[in-house]
């Protein structure tokens, strides 16, 4: 699978789903499950690539002023809540994750306390191809490798979430007393 058919069937499942992470899930595992088991196994190795090449600090750091903290796992669902949001958003969040300061959802959560995390998004292949074949996803035999993340800062630091990402922090992070 080519990284615009990727997209393109999120975009179609989107398009079906309401915009929602969990509908657009469900819209994806139907859409995909209709596919070529090998479509299936390229979706999963594409989302791979995409998961491992949003795996950055500052982006961690962005799901953390967000969401009121973030764990591994929770990052990871956050990513997903990401890719739900379709490939212009998720590339420039990626590229620049205090550009989701902009995203009208996301300002909105400063106020509301909403947190965005999609766990569906990230079994779409594995529910997709149990529904094409009753069997199982096989596993990957070529891994994609995920940085190594332990440098990264310390998102309870106001100054460096300031610093580092100022729309967020002024969303998220109490304003500093002049």
């Amino acid at each position: 699978m080519r990284t615009e058919d990727f997209w393109k069937l999120i975009d179609e499942a989107r398009a079906g789903g309401g915009g929602e992470p969990g509908p657009v899930a469900a819209r994806a595992v139907a859409l995909l499950a209709e596919r070529d088991p090998e479509d299936i196994i390229g979706y999963a190795r594409h989302q791979t690539r995409v998961l491992a090449a949003s795996h950055k600090a500052d982006l961690w750091g962005a799901a953390y002023l967000i969401n009121g903290g973030a764990s591994a796992d929770g990052f990871e669902h956050f990513r997903g809540w990401l890719m739900a949001q379709g490939r212009a958003v998720f590339a420039r969040a990626v590229a620049e994750p205090d550009s989701l300061a902009e995203l009208p959802q996301v300002r909105a959560a400063s106020l509301s306390g909403e947190e965005f995390s999609a766990e569906r998004m990230l079994s779409v292949p594995w529910d997709a191809y149990r529904k094409a074949t009753a069997t199982e996803l096989p596993a990957d035999r070529d891994p994609v490798r995920t940085p190594d993340l332990n440098d990264f800062w310390d998102f309870d630091d106001e100054d460096e979430a300031r610093r580092r990402l100022p729309r967020l922090a002024a969303l998220f992070v109490e304003p500093p007393m002049e």
